[in-house]
């Protein structure tokens, strides 16, 4: 209880946590925002700062600014159809079809409840279950990871609406791409073309930018001229229009709060044992070193669809789908700290960050320091719960900055998006050739469309692939060239991963036979 109460003193009593979190709030607001600009990057740049912060202030920060960032990628996907993280691009196209409808308040508003609620959610588990869950993490050996690495790209196949054997052929090319570059087992060049800019492969964030920002840009431009309904009132939607006749605090207080919390809210409290299987699958998959919230969002998506009475509806404008996706990505976030804290083992890109602040620190991770630094401890248990206590006025002002959005003529936002994707290509890397991907992977985007061919399988085949790569000739080698190590009997957990791998392609191609039949046309 002294710990406690001593982490309490950290966290609450410090000034300079408080400004931390608020500050780092609304700067992972503004870089998650920008597509391109991911929560990494944003970490990373504040590294350098963090040399002169006690480290409770130092990591309020962090926590804070991915948290906020995560959720902030949420609002370009929704408005412009660009996801601002790959997990995000799960349900890109249910939020568009939902700003399509006039419902851009209704998508993020039930976006930022269940990512707060998942935030909350997955740090309830770091604080209880922690430890234990830490565990089942080093049962995962190169197998596990490969059917686990399968499963999330087979959920990529089931949750696309139409024809299945279009979202495979996406994810076929997508798996194809990632085959470009070094390999990651022999170090070995293929498909380079000479092209030394292209040794680390495809990278999937121009090509994710491409593929639904220049796509959309397009698409639209093409329909710009036989569209002339372009006016507020379509675009917008009847929820955000407000009676003259209604009062002024009613107006500008309350219905702006209910337009964007209300609708989250009643689904959350309607939904509460779906929001803890989403809670569950991404604390479960984020605390898997390599696996992140990327797969989180793919794989309760999936779940989600699978469950629901309305499984049509999922690609098509599914508010369901969206509150399942977020609610596991953000549960992801304070699952990939169990390995970083109990085994000093990154969960994702921003714990590895974490680790190297904390050794700068003189803190150094493991079993250790739950009794060495229990307070510090505690304290990030608190910040875990502070930061997304602070993302609900923070994100509820960044979607109403952002509604702004869909009311600019779509003659003047089509030049300020591919404007956008053009500086969210090159702040990656200060590279022209990735401004290069970016447009030739909007051209595979804009006649893969047009085919009616998913986008969202690419982008997961280009990042799983590489790891899915490694990890099957890692099992071929362990097991002297055989297949039989895929299946081997000492290791229960591979061949459960297996059967629901198995079961997974079961249903949907038993569900693709009752449809055709069915629906003959």
């Amino acid at each position: 209880m002294e710990q406690v109460l001593e982490a309490f003193e950290l966290v609450f009593a410090n000034p300079m946590v408080w400004v931390a979190v608020f500050l780092s709030a609304t700067f992972g607001v503004f870089i998650g925002s920008i597509p391109g600009l991911t929560a990494t990057m944003a970490v990373a740049l504040l590294v350098p700062i963090t040399y002169w912060l006690e480290p409770e202030v130092a990591l309020a920060a962090i926590v804070t600014m991915v948290a906020c960032a995560i959720f902030a990628g949420d609002i370009p996907t929704t408005l412009l159809r660009i996801p601002g993280t790959p997990a995000s691009a799960a349900y890109a196209d249910d939020a568009k079809a939902l700003t399509n409808l006039g419902k851009s308040d209704t998508a993020l508003g039930v976006a930022l409840v269940c990512s707060v609620a998942g935030g909350l959610f997955g740090a309830l588990v770091l604080m209880g279950l922690g430890h234990q869950l830490a565990k089942i993490a080093t049962l995962f050996s190169a197998v596990e990871y490969f059917w686990l690495y399968l499963l999330g790209l087979s959920s990529a196949v089931v949750v696309s609406s139409g024809p299945k054997l279009r979202a495979l052929l996406s994810l076929t090319i997508g798996l194809l791409l990632s085959t470009v570059g070094l390999s990651a087992v022999h170090s070995q060049a293929r498909f380079t073309f000479g092209q030394p800019e292209l040794f680390d492969g495809i990278g999937f964030i121009p090509a994710m930018i491409g593929l639904f920002g220049v796509s959309e840009v397009l698409k639209n431009l093409i329909d710009l001229q036989q569209d002339h309904t372009d006016s507020t009132e379509d675009r917008v939607g009847g929820e955000n229009q407000n009676s003259l006749d209604v009062g002024r605090m009613q107006r500008f207080v309350y219905q702006p709060i209910k337009s964007v919390l209300g609708s989250g809210s009643e689904l959350l409290l309607t939904r509460k044992w779906h929001a803890l299987r989403s809670g569950g699958i991404g604390v479960l998959i984020g605390m898997l070193p390599g696996a992140g919230a990327d797969i989180a969002a793919w794989v309760s998506l999936a779940v989600s669809k699978r469950f629901s009475n309305k499984p049509e509806a999922y690609g098509k404008g599914s508010i369901e789908g969206i509150a399942d996706a977020t609610t596991a990505n953000s549960a992801a976030l304070a699952g990939a700290w169990i390995p970083a804290l109990v085994f000093g083992i990154p969960g994702d890109s921003v714990t590895a960050i974490v680790i190297g602040v904390l050794l700068m620190k003189n803190i150094t991770p493991g079993p250790e320091i739950f009794e060495k630094q229990a307070p510090l401890v505690y304290s990030i248990y608190l910040i875990f719960i502070l930061a997304n206590l602070v993302l609900i006025p923070i994100g509820f002002l960044a979607i109403k900055a952002g509604g702004f959005i869909v009311r600019i003529p779509r003659r003047v936002l089509l030049p300020i998006i591919l404007l956008f994707c053009v500086l969210g290509s090159y702040a990656l890397n200060s590279s022209y050739f990735d401004i290069g991907t970016m447009l030739v992977m909007g051209l595979l985007g804009f006649v893969l469309e047009r085919r009616k061919i998913p986008l969202a399988p690419v982008v997961l085949g280009l990042i799983l692939g590489p790891p899915l790569e490694e990890r099957f000739i890692q099992t071929i080698t362990g097991s002297d060239g055989s297949l039989a190590g895929f299946l081997d009997p000492q290791r229960p957990l591979a061949l459960g991963l297996a059967a629901v791998f198995a079961l997974v392609w079961v249903s949907a191609i038993v569900m693709g036979i009752r449809q055709k039949k069915s629906n003959p046309e």
